[in-house]
């Protein structure tokens, strides 16, 4: 994989030599908006290189023993990988400095896209390029569908993958039929839907979530394939989507455990954000500060961190609308009632994500608690569970309002990945 990925920077390159101009460059400095790695460089440091980085510029028309470094001289790709250390703020500025620099932060050109590989039992594969895309806060929707699919029965596996063009040209539109590289994010079995994974339906479809994050629809008559959609998390989605190879996913490097946290205090400082949402709609989007959890909270391998306590009134929330996920494809479209996308992103202390997510959900039905007001009507839950963690989620339908309420969420964190991520002993 390494090699692979020296292939693909080696390619970048060369394109970048050939196409280097005075006042651009090409390919898209990596978002801010997303999460990054490490703590970032901090608005007024930012802004005194940018400033430093112009002034020389200016003194320096060519090269010389005196300043060796300038704006012209420099390639594109190392301001490239300068900006990207920036955050929203700075990166902003850095577009005021010159003209260059605005180019180089406004350029959004990077030909990424997503397909998945459809792949038959006698070896056939079939390539799709998505037909919608839409990004939502903290994920990226992706769905597939068509009249072309091939029957369900003779798939074997289907593999998502990040695509990206061999040969970059930032005064073309990357075209479908040149070399592009896969790098795999996920692979499946569509060998069986087991009725365990089928999480709604409506007169015309089943939906099946397929983990992590994939929603397979399948028509109700001919039991084919209908759509397919894949729910990404933007947490290092860039780099699974374009460092990894066609045959490999990209490997996370090895986390450095933060080896000052003390296992007595347990965990604190934690924050949380839920949003729920489909098609456009969010149902909820909210954030939880300054969770923790003692030590004592811990068993069978799991830390509980309660996020809305069942006996707390004021804690409770409402969902925003009537709860579906929508559904489309080139003839038919619709929604199914009470299941959506459910983004968690869970910060740790030192704000870094420990534990993130984006996959489609469905409430079901559940006894209502002997001990609950008499006004509640039926009552629901909502699980999701990872290697990193579960999540459980209690709702109850107001009949007076005709609204559903959050009534208790608790998360579940496995205490291997704690101990993996502060290099503790819980």
């Amino acid at each position: 994989m390494a090699t692979g990925r020296g292939r693909l920077l080696l390619q970048h390159w060369l394109g970048l030599q050939a196409l280097r101009l005075p006042l651009g460059g090409v390919g898209a400095a990596p978002g801010s908006g997303g999460f990054r790695k490490g703590a970032g460089v901090e608005f007024a440091a930012g802004w005194t290189m940018l400033k430093q980085y112009a002034r020389c510029g200016r003194k320096c028309e060519g090269p010389s023993a005196a300043c060796s470094v300038s704006l012209d001289g420099m390639p594109p790709e190392i301001l490239l990988k300068i900006l990207s250390y920036l955050d929203a703020v700075t990166l902003l500025c850095a577009g005021c400095v010159n003209r260059r620099f605005y180019h180089l932060a406004n350029d959004k050109i990077s030909g990424l896209g997503w397909v998945i590989i459809l792949k038959e039992k006698s070896g056939r594969e079939y390539v799709m390029d998505h037909v919608e895309l839409s990004v939502n806060d903290s994920s990226v929707t992706i769905v597939w569908y068509g009249k072309n699919w091939p029957r369900l029965a003779t798939l074997s596996t289907l593999n998502l993958c990040g695509v990206t063009p061999v040969f970059m040209d930032r005064s073309k539109i990357p075209t479908k039929n040149g070399p592009r590289w896969h790098s795999l994010i996920a692979k499946y079995s569509l060998s069986h839907f087991p009725e365990s994974t089928m999480i709604g339906c409506d007169r015309l479809i089943r939906i099946f979530h397929l983990n992590p994050g994939l929603l397979v629809g399948l028509w109700k008559r001919e039991e084919e394939l209908a759509f397919v959609t894949a729910n990404l998390h933007l947490h290092h989605l860039a780099e699974r989507s374009t460092l990894g190879s066609a045959a490999l996913p990209y490997e996370l490097p090895p986390h450095t455990p933060r080896l000052d946290d003390t296992p007595e205090y347990g965990l604190h400082g934690y924050q949380l954000h839920v949003d729920m949402h489909s098609g456009g709609i969010f149902y909820l989007c909210s954030t939880f500060r300054n969770l923790f959890t003692k030590k004592g909270h811990i068993e069978n391998g799991y830390a509980k961190l309660i996020v809305i306590h069942f006996k707390n009134n004021t804690e409770h929330l409402p969902l925003v609308g009537k709860v579906g996920l929508s559904w489309r494809t080139d003839v038919f479209d619709g929604c199914i009632k009470s299941c959506s996308i459910m983004d968690m992103t869970l910060l740790d202390e030192y704000g870094q994500p420990f534990w993130c997510f984006s996959s489609p959900v469905c409430m079901r039905s559940s006894p209502r608690p002997s001990d609950g007001p008499h006004f509640w009507g039926q009552t629901y839950h909502v699980d999701y569970a990872d290697a990193s963690g579960r999540l459980h989620m209690e709702l109850v339908w107001i009949t007076e309002t005709e609204e559903h309420f959050i009534v208790s969420l608790v998360l579940y964190l496995s205490v291997a990945k704690i101990n993996h991520w502060f290099g503790t002993q819980y």
